[in-house]
């Protein structure tokens, strides 16, 4: 429901607000209460409940964004290293290791560094810092699944090995990766936001919940509400996924289901 809510919101972010979120009013700079304004206004004068609405597509955007990239090439290289094995396991997981001895943030810090801040940036550097995980996640199921009797029933009928990974190994690995995914997609939100918090993300006048929180911690004694309502949403939408990741384990899981 939390989700289902912060979508609405998002999508319809044009039909639930009618002021425009990088309009500027300095006459309202820190006002509460204003008529037209339900959450106040920000050292600019601008709508803090029509930036958050927006701030909410380009949060989202990114959580998707992100979660795909890194569960879609984490993933392929978790399947080429445990369907091969040899050689091409052990470089594709060293290379991991290598990548998971770096603190994520650290390293997306590293990337958006070198490309320029920008949220397409942020998107990028958020999805590649996620690889290693959804690579060894992919790797170990994949072991497991390998040795099942349905897939060794497969290759003495004489299906290929991309017949096996196709048909019979990916169906059945897809599962976890999806409870992972869902639980990472508040993981995602969080690093963009630290990014954008850090001046690395989204740039002004762009209304995304980091930057917000970041702009409104230089005036919290005088009006908190421009910093308490963006982090109240990063805070409700991360919550959100980490229960639908939940649900989702517990649903798809068979000894909780007996």
């Amino acid at each position: 429901m939390i989700l289902l809510v912060v979508t609405v919101l998002a999508i319809g972010a044009g039909v639930f607000s009618s002021n425009d979120p990088v309009v500027q009013n300095l006459e309202l700079a820190y006002k509460t209460g204003v008529s037209g304004f339900p959450l106040g206004n920000d050292e600019f004068g601008r709508c803090i409940y029509s930036r958050l609405l927006y701030g909410a597509r380009i949060s989202l955007t990114v959580g998707f964004i992100a979660v795909g990239i890194g569960a879609v090439l984490g993933g392929l290289l978790g399947l080429v290293a445990a369907m091969s094995q040899g050689m091409i396991d052990t470089v594709i997981m060293r290379a991991m290791d290598a990548m998971l001895a770096i603190p994520g943030i650290l390293l997306a810090i590293a990337i958006v560094a070198a490309l320029g801040p920008g949220m397409s940036n942020v998107m990028l550097a958020v999805g590649i810092s996620s690889i290693p995980s959804y690579a060894r996640l992919v790797r170990g199921s994949v072991l497991s699944v390998r040795e099942r009797e349905f897939v060794e029933a497969a290759r003495a009928l004489g299906a290929s090995t991309i017949r096996v990974a196709r048909l019979h190994v990916v169906p059945n690995v897809l599962a976890p990766v999806l409870v992972v995914a869902t639980m990472q997609m508040g993981s995602a939100i969080l690093s963009a936001a630290g990014l954008s918090f850090v001046g690395l993300g989204a740039q002004a006048p762009t209304p995304e919940w980091g930057s917000m929180l970041s702009r409104g911690r230089e005036s919290l004694r005088i009006a908190p509400h421009i910093a308490t309502y963006p982090g109240l949403a990063i805070f409700l939408t991360v919550m959100g996924f980490n229960f639908l990741g939940d649900g989702i384990r517990d649903y798809l899981d068979p000894r909780l289901n007996v």
